[in-house]
Formats: C-alpha cells, structure tokens, sequence
C-alpha cells in the first residue's frame, strides 16, 4: 500500500460532520454503530459485515465489555479481543434494544446478511456526501490505529498493544497504518 493510496485519516471535525449526516439517514441508530465500529474499534469492513451479537454478549445475553472477534469474521487469522469504547457500547444497547436481535449486528431492511461491499459503499456514500475526497471505509480504522499509537504511551501500552488491536500480524504492517503529525514531529525536533 503505497502512501498516496491509503484512506485518508479522519480529523475530529470530519467524525463529528459524518456524525451529524447519520443523524439524517433511514437507520441512524444502526449507522452509528457501523461508523462507530471503524473509528473506535478498528474494524475492516468485512469484519462489522460479519459481527454477530454472539461476539458482543455474554451468555446471559448482556452486552460483554468486549467484542470477541473470531477468525472466521476477520481477515486471515486475526481474530482478536477488543475492549468495547464507551460511545460504541451505548449505540449497541440502543441498536440492541430497538429491535429483534439474532445472528448479525449489521442488517438492512431486505435482508439479515448484509455483505462487506455494502458496507464499503455505505462508507463511500457517506464521505462523498460529505465532500471527504480521499476517504474510504478504511479510514475509520487507520483513524483508529493512529489515535491509538500516539494514546498508548499514555496508558504504559506500546505499539504492541496496537498491534493487537488492530489484527496485523507484523508491527511493520501497523505503523503502515499510523498516520504522522507534522506538528507533534516539530515538536520533538525542538527538544533534541
């Protein structure tokens, strides 16, 4: 993946604007947790198309405090733990208790199984609506990875921990993902 090809980071102004378009669509509440499930746990499409409420509950049926992602709903072998981010764990109890829930998270109104190319033209839709040029069902996890490389020190993780979380099996293909800052590069320079 070459730099000019990568889906373009999204800033905070941009998550907010796709937030108030979905507020606007016929699924709002399911929507949000599509775009929620990018930003704020890193997942490819084909990864929300296959996530079933079995990977997000319990046994008694409560929401878990994370999403089991198997292999099978994953790319590869990357199925992983990932803990649940608060704005995302209130969309899916809405999502959860607004209708019938069984098999996958992500449905329409046609059909129970809605595919990962749906979601990337959901995606595509979505941003283009908006004027994001550059912008693609991706850049909600490469904003996800970013976000979390320059968090983790915070928290004593390290870019393993994001490794982790985002499924790749080489940190080389993680810092692929992560996106610069120009600003925070100035920064550091000015303190050598």
């Amino acid at each position: 993946m070459s730099l000019g090809k990568q889906a373009k980071v999204l800033s905070p102004k941009q998550v907010k604007s796709v937030f108030l378009l979905l507020d606007t669509t016929q699924d709002p509440i399911r929507n949000k947790v599509i775009f929620l499930l990018s930003i704020k746990a890193g997942l490819r499409a084909k990864e929300i198309a296959s996530l079933t409420w079995d990977m997000v509950t319990d046994a008694s049926g409560d929401l878990a405090n994370h999403i089991a992602l198997t292999d099978s709903a994953s790319k590869g072998k990357s199925g992983r733990i990932i803990p649940l981010n608060s704005d995302l764990r209130r969309n899916l109890i809405e999502l959860k208790n607004s209708r019938v829930i069984s098999g996958r998270i992500i449905q329409s109104q046609r059909s129970k199984i809605v595919g990962a190319q749906t979601i990337v033209n959901l995606f595509k839709y979505w941003y283009s609506s908006l004027g994001m040029i550059g912008c693609s069902s991706h850049s909600g996890r490469r904003t996800f990875i970013t976000r979390a490389a320059r968090k983790v020190s915070d928290v004593g993780g390290s870019l393993r921990d994001v490794q982790e979380l985002a499924g790749h099996t080489s940190l080389a293909m993680t810092q692929r993902y992560i996106d610069g800052d120009s600003e925070a590069q100035a920064k550091l320079v000015n303190l050598i």
